[in-house]
């Protein structure tokens, strides 16, 4: 949709945009010259999980909330659990029922990861930006590139067979519980995953280069494709190494420098505010000591190995050194550096479950503990997509009275909105509007792997029309996908 604005400019709309949690759309502002003045990322869709869950027993919390998406449910799900130990006084868990999370854990980052590159990102790189949209999708991958296709798909189905066997469904299950979880992994489960992790780490291997090859051959041109220079946030664990599942908060700055370190995230909200835009349902995290202004941060892939000061499983660790030579040490600002991240945390992501099937606390059978009650809790965790805050505030009925959460996608926001207006200005500004250049603004946010539920059923490709209307109201172009 086009239209005119007050002042002169044209108000170009690009609606939806598909893979990011919620509905959303792109506006661009363009003079007569097709100069981009203005780029944003709008999400459109009111979420409302925070007040729908109010009145419903804290212990249900752990199950419903993870229908805020179908793609990351657990992420959601152990947040939430995380949180409702405080309530119950069981955060100490017992060493199995700690390890049948972090499996589930594991095993949702490998199928997130492998779904994300192999079926939304591959056709990108594969066949490049400007590609015939009738080839640039999983399809199109299938056809030329049939083993990649095959990989992807097992990769996937290997992650959800780990959340079967763990949370009890691959979508939605029900295994962290307040204080614990309510099964062990037995000898036959552990055996049926055994026998494909040695494939799967090959596989994922497979994957890193592929991304990391693809980044260093295309170096010139991705340096400054959406690209700036940021904050970054993460979990750490306690010396600093690189935890999925819990620790600190550590923010550092651009050039790397600590602006906070080792953080209890039970006090986040010392340390993290939320702005609100009237164009946008998605509020806007940022650094209280810094401001709105110069606070912002990214999450996810980039930021946690920016953050991090190793990985403690050891091919990732060489994954990391490499990843991190390209800037000599110093934070990796490049958005599409998100890929090879994401890949390094897909193969570290194997490497620790392939290290828990041989531990056997995952046949124990303590699973439950319990201490003080309190009443009101925070749990983090980091999701595939980044840093996840959870927080819930109960009541001695034991009924939810305030939630408020902060997904991954929320705290990358307005790195996301950056990336959008640098691409639009870098690459759309002044020129005809072709489906390949619109693709590129779809490339700067899958950077990013916002969540949305139905992103498999895009095909790799986001529906847009685009028309571009001189300020008489004359129609000059029109491109139409999907």
């Amino acid at each position: 949709m086009v239209a005119s604005t007050s002042n002169g400019l044209k108000r170009v709309v690009i609606e939806p945009v598909t893979r990011v949690e919620g509905h959303g759309k792109v506006t661009l502002l363009l003079d007569e010259q097709n100069k981009v003045h203005q780029a944003r990322l709008h999400i459109v869709e009111f979420r409302g999980f925070e007040r729908f869950i109010q009145g419903r027993p804290f212990w249900e919390v752990p199950v419903l909330v993870q229908r805020l998406c179908g793609i990351c449910p657990v992420s959601h799900h152990l947040a939430a659990a995380k949180a409702m130990d405080r309530i119950v006084g069981g955060e100490q868990l017992t060493p199995t029922a700690e390890k049948m999370r972090r499996l589930m854990h594991y095993g949702q980052f490998f199928q997130s990861h492998a779904l994300h590159f192999f079926h939304l990102v591959s056709p990108d790189l594969l066949f490049g930006f400007d590609a015939d949209v009738a080839i640039r999708n999983v399809i199109g991958v299938a056809a030329k590139y049939p083993d990649l296709a095959v990989q992807g798909v097992m990769m996937r189905k290997y992650g959800q067979e780990i959340i079967l066997r763990t949370a009890g469904k691959k979508i939605h299950g029900t295994g962290a519980i307040p204080g614990g979880v309510n099964k062990n992994l037995s000898i036959a489960e552990r055996d049926f995953l055994l026998k494909d992790a040695e494939q799967m780490l090959t596989w994922a291997r497979g994957a890193l280069k592929l991304a990391k090859d693809y980044t260093l051959a295309h170096l010139d041109e991705l340096r400054d494709f959406g690209s700036f220079e940021s904050n970054h946030l993460s979990l750490i664990g306690a010396s600093g190494e690189l935890d999925l599942y819990h620790g600190g908060l550590r923010a550092i700055t651009a050039t790397g420098e600590k602006i906070f370190d080792h953080v209890d995230y039970q006090r986040y909200l010392d340390y993290i505010a939320e702005e609100v835009r009237p164009w946008s349902y998605m509020k806007f995290p940022f650094i209280k000591s810094l401001g709105p202004e110069r606070g912002w941060y990214r999450v996810g892939p980039l930021a946690r190995l920016n953050t991090a000061d190793r990985i403690d499983t050891p091919e990732a660790e060489a994954a990391r050194q490499e990843f991190m030579a390209v800037t000599q040490g110093k934070p990796n600002n490049i958005s599409m550096a998100y890929h090879w991240a994401r890949m390094i945390e897909l193969l570290h992501s194997m490497e620790k479950i392939h290290a828990l099937l041989h531990d056997r606390d995952l046949q124990g059978t303590d699973l439950v503990v319990r201490g003080p009650r309190r009443e009101e809790t925070v749990g983090l965790i980091e999701a595939p997509r980044g840093t996840l805050f959870h927080h819930y505030v109960v009541n001695k009925d034991d009924q939810i009275v305030r939630a408020n959460l902060i997904v991954s996608t929320t705290n990358n926001n307005e790195p996301m909105n950056r990336a959008v207006q640098k691409v639009a200005q870098d690459h759309l500004s002044g020129r005809q509007l072709t489906e390949g250049l619109l693709n590129r603004i779809e490339v700067a946010i899958r950077a990013y792997d916002p969540c949305l539920s139905c992103a498999t059923h895009a095909l790799g490709r986001m529906p847009l029309e685009v028309e571009l209307l001189a300020a008489d109201g004359t129609r000059l172009d029109r491109r139409s996908r999907g």
